[in-house]
């Protein structure tokens, strides 16, 4: 009975000796024939193992940095080589305790291994088992070394998978090398996900290399370049599909049919209809094996790809073709239909909607978004009733979007008024609106004049959570600043700044106005400083309300100041802001100024009323420019 408990030291270069704890004494003879392979345990301690090439009784030798190491030896008949170091409760803690499990069996199968169909075999037992599996890692490093050893396809397969598994990038690189060495490569499905796992995890150019070394086994080039176009898709990185594409064809292996369809939805995704036509003619010429399969998909990325391009008609044909082959997608309608309802043709998005609901139900919101904004465009309001019911029918969700394109429809064709009564009439029907039908139907009874009513469908919006909604908040506030409540507009701006929405360039423009109508400059100057620190671009509107505000309040100096910034700027002059400025100019007799700013505004096409007119010429005359006073008069015409 061999005792399970031994002591080893080492002794000489070529000996090691295990001491057993009974005193009995066991000498293992190491070879220098033998190949080296190594595995790592933890600190400084190192097991080394060896393959052994010739027929030789051994099978383990270990060494050890430090001479004085326990081991546990446990020769059992399972088949888990295992090399661990023991936890360090040991009582001699200078002396680690290393547990080695020894299958006798394993050993002696392999002893006598001498032949490459040996050697793969033995790896791929190897990487089967969880536990040996970075062990037959490093063997098959050193085996490579070995001029006679050449691995074969199940033994790359193994070698793939677990450097996937541990996402070592650079040694996946090494062994694309051997792939070329060698000439051999794993098998198609491996090499597939071996792409597909590159390209998710963005190792662009690991998955570039890779594709030239697929090239040479068309049966692998085939699945590989598939999965690489279809990862880009996935990525929306379509110019890269193509460049796949255009590197597959000049290689000597053509496309299966999923590879026809991802190239063909990258130029669709690109806008490039032409070329999925060129593509879709070349995938029927070359009757390939599964082509059926994939026909539905094919002809709905290029009925796509057509009715995008404005090429509806087309679109039509080729779906009417595709169904006389006896070839159904039925969701090539919804495309169809958008198609025509953008390009507004009223009588043919109508004929294939009937001819839908009769095969089957539209369930894409698009679509009917689509066909509600053509009824808008072609002033046939009451049918965008209709396909709001269409949607209830079809148990599809009516949006906040469509609501939105409905009662907006009705503001613009029939005015504001009609917009809150067809709102009103959905609301009614149980029909729920968003933020964005909120803030339309807000704007319009502000337009309206419907103040109490804004306010409250503006507090029934923030009980339903939208809050952040700039377009309501300025909608709000330019209402306060018209009917002068600019405590409440103020208050209004402070909660809306506590949300986290960001004031836009009309809600400042309001506060400016009310600020100016209050001859409040101070607070006008804070605001447009404001507006500078958080980046918001003043327009017309503010340098007007800013200017005029200074300008009442008898600060000509900062209205000069404040327009030549405007124009610096790039503004444009229009007559309110070229009737305060004449004045200006005319109050601190800044003549040239004057003149000047005539120039500009017949160069910028800007026409005078009688009132600027008159204002100008008197300040012409009575600085004595009968010159420029002459030229006023021949070079304006009252409007």
């Amino acid at each position: 009975m061999i005792p399970h408990h031994i002591h080893v030291c080492k002794t000489q270069p070529h000996s090691t000796v295990f001491l057993f704890q009974t005193t009995f004494v066991m000498a293992i003879s190491c070879s220098a024939d033998w190949s080296l392979a190594c595995t790592k345990c933890c600190r400084t301690t190192h097991v080394h193992a060896f393959i052994p090439t010739y027929h030789l009784n051994s099978f383990y030798t270990v060494s050890c940095s430090n001479p004085r190491l326990l081991f546990h030896a446990n020769f059992s008949a399972s088949h888990t080589p295992i090399l661990e170091e023991a936890s360090s409760n040991n009582n001699n803690t200078t002396t680690p305790l290393v547990h080695v499990d020894v299958n006798l069996a394993y050993a002696q199968r392999y002893s006598k291994l001498g032949t490459d169909e040996n050697l793969n075999e033995f790896l791929c037992g190897l990487f089967e088992d969880p536990k040996t599996e970075g062990l037959a890692y490093e063997y098959y490093q050193r085996l490579k070394e070995r001029p006679e050893f050449r691995p074969v396809r199940s033994t790359l397969n193994h070698v793939i998978r677990y450097l996937l598994r541990l996402k070592k990038w650079d040694l996946i690189l090494s062994v694309s090398d051997d792939f070329k060495i060698y000439h051999v490569l794993p098998d198609k499905a491996t090499c597939s996900s071996l792409i597909s796992i590159c390209i998710k995890h963005r190792k662009f150019k690991i998955a570039e290399l890779l594709l030239h070394a697929f090239q040479s086994d068309c049966e692998v080039a085939v699945l590989a370049f598939g999965s690489a176009m279809r990862g880009y898709n996935m990525l929306h990185m379509y110019r890269s599909t193509v460049l796949v594409y255009e590197l597959a064809k000049s290689s000597e292996f053509v496309l299966d049919s999923r590879g026809y369809l991802h190239i063909m939805e990258a130029y669709l995704k690109l806008g490039d209809s032409k070329r999925v036509v060129e593509l879709f003619h070349e995938f029927e010429s070359r009757n390939l094996r599964d082509s059926t399969r994939y026909l539905a998909k094919v002809y709905s990325i290029l009925c796509e790809s057509l009715g995008k391009s404005g090429r509806a008609f087309e679109a039509l044909e080729y779906f009417r073709e595709m169904s006389k082959k006896g070839v159904f997608d039925y969701s090539i309608y919804s495309t169809l239909i958008r198609s025509f309802a953008s390009s507004r043709k009223v009588d043919v998005a109508e004929q294939l909607v009937r001819e839908a609901k009769r095969k089957t139900v539209i369930r894409d919101p698009e679509v009917y978004l689509k066909l509600v904004i053509m009824y808008v465009e072609e002033g046939l309001l009451e049918k965008t009733l209709e396909v709001v019911k269409a949607m209830n029918d079809a148990d599809v969700k009516v949006s906040d979007v469509v609501l939105c394109a409905v009662v907006n429809g009705f503001g613009k064709r029939r005015g504001f008024f009609s917009a809150v009564i067809v709102f009103e009439q959905l609301v009614s029907q149980g029909y729920e609106p968003g933020q964005v039908t909120y803030a339309s139907i807000i704007n319009a009874c502000c337009r309206l004049g419907q103040y109490s009513k804004a306010e409250k469908l503006f507090s029934e919006m923030e009980r339903k959570g939208f809050d952040k909604c700039v377009v309501a908040y300025s909608s709000m506030v330019v209402m306060y600043g018209k009917t002068g409540r600019l405590s409440n507009a103020m208050r209004l701006v402070a909660k809306m700044k506590e949300r986290g929405c960001k004031p836009n360039v009309w809600v400042y423009n309001s506060l400016i106005d009310m600020h100016g109508r209050a001859k409040n400059l101070r607070q006008i100057e804070k605001l447009l400083n404001e507006m500078k620190r958080r980046k918001v671009a003043p327009d017309k509107v503010t340098y007007t309300s800013i200017i005029g505000a200074y300008n009442m309040a008898g600060e000509f100096e900062t209205c000069v100041k404040l327009f030549n910034e405007y124009r610096n700027n790039g503004g444009v002059i229009d007559r309110v802001l070229a009737g305060i400025m004449v004045g200006v100019y005319s109050k601190v007799s800044q003549v040239d100024e004057l003149v000047r700013l005539l120039q500009d505004m017949k160069v910028d096409g800007t026409r005078l009323d009688q009132r600027l007119y008159q204002s100008a010429l008197n300040a012409l005359t009575e600085a004595g420019l009968q010159l420029q006073a002459r030229w006023l008069t021949e070079s304006f015409h009252l409007t």
